[in-house]
């Protein structure tokens, strides 16, 4: 292990790990929520179990060649992390390759100064593999946890996030706002090695956050966990023309979807679906949603839909559709789904990495000779 970081050591880092990559790649990664799954009697894990799951999980996305790992930010009793920095600097001494991000860090009810603080830590534990990616989050437990009210859910985020960007860039701060104190001329430490910390706004589907991620000149993750992903061209569109009109530097786009890879469609359908019908319905249930059923959940795996459920093949042509039809940069596979078994999930990311990556990269290879 000393070895293996001395020798990473030497490796530059890349000037912008955020930029936009050609017209024929696309970069692949996982994420979890650290959903808990269910021991051999059908009771729950505990939450260091699953925990340490997540971080065997991850060393098989490193070892399969993926380029990221992500882990989102809960606090409830059916996912296990709360503080995804502390899970992905475990991560960091157990992988050598992979990029670490959260997603998201639920900016609205933690201290921007903070953030910054203990991904920068994570960025020099790890040799420059660290990024965060800022949103308000769909769920919404920690607001009252953490002393914040719902009401200003708008402010809290935009006051934030423009504290976070002036935090971000190294230099002195003068910050006034609601949320806080001011800040008088400020230095916040530790500084990031060689660039600023690479950081992506996560925005689930509306216009005013699109414009706002390119004000900022921040590279853009589309949330599509429902719906066609199609249906977010405008988005897509509407994101880049901003940072043009702006005169801000082109920025990467991620798609960060749920999705599942088994060796058939039927098998992978067959696995997911009741672990999926679970979490749908619960969910529903507190958000007064009706009841799902099987039409819905395939409606959502077909071709058209927003899970990326199948064999690596189906995988695979889903995948670069997105490229095709979003411009995508990356795509993000969240493969975790309520009491999906561990071992499912550990064999899905390893098809992920192995079988669908390669299928991806020689379907884009081919595209510009069809044309």
């Amino acid at each position: 292990m000393h070895e293996n970081s001395a020798a990473s050591e030497t490796v530059p880092l890349p000037a912008n790990p955020t930029a936009p990559v050609a017209a024929d790649t696309m970069l692949l990664g996982v994420s979890t929520f650290g959903d808990v799954d269910l021991d051999a009697d059908g009771v729950p894990k505990h939450h260091a179990r699953v925990l340490r799951q997540v971080v065997e999980q991850a060393k098989v996305a490193d070892a399969v060649g993926l380029h990221s790992f992500g882990v989102g930010e809960h606090h409830r009793k059916d996912f296990a992390v709360s503080a995804p920095d502390v899970v992905l600097a475990a991560i960091a001494t157990a992988t050598e390759k992979i990029r670490l991000g959260s997603a998201v860090t639920v900016l609205s009810s933690d201290d921007p100064i903070r953030v910054f603080q203990r991904f920068a830590t994570l960025d020099a534990l790890s040799n420059g593999r660290a990024e965060v990616i800022l949103g308000r989050g769909s769920f919404t437990e920690s607001f009252p946890l953490f002393g914040q009210d719902l009401a200003d859910y708008d402010m809290l985020f935009e006051e934030k996030l423009e504290l976070y960007d002036l935090v971000r860039s190294q230099k002195p701060v003068n910050w006034d706002g609601r949320t806080r104190a001011g800040l008088r001329g400020q230095m916040v430490y530790p500084h990031v090695e060689g660039r600023l910390l690479p950081t992506w706004i996560g925005v689930g589907g509306s216009p005013q956050s699109v414009v706002r991620t390119a004000s900022y000149g921040y590279p853009m993750v589309l949330a599509i966990i429902g719906g066609e992903p199609e249906r977010f061209r405008p988005y897509a569109d509407l994101y880049r023309r901003t940072l043009a009109e702006l005169g801000k530097e082109p920025q990467a786009l991620s798609v960060h979807s749920p999705g599942y890879v088994a060796d058939t469609d039927e098998q992978a359908l067959e696995e997911y679906y009741p672990h999926w019908l679970a979490v749908r319905n619960k969910l529903g249930a507190e958000r007064g949603w009706g009841p799902a059923g099987r039409g819905e959940f395939e409606a959502a795996a077909d071709e058209d839909g927003a899970l990326f459920i199948g064999s690596p093949e189906t995988v695979a042509a889903k995948v670069v559709r997105l490229k095709g039809t979003l411009g995508a940069d990356r795509f993000e596979m969240k493969y975790s789904s309520g009491t999906l078994p561990h071992e499912r999930m550990m064999r899905s990311i390893e098809l992920f990495g192995s079988r669908v990556a390669p299928l991806v990269a020689d379907r884009l290879a081919d595209m510009p000779a069809k044309r």
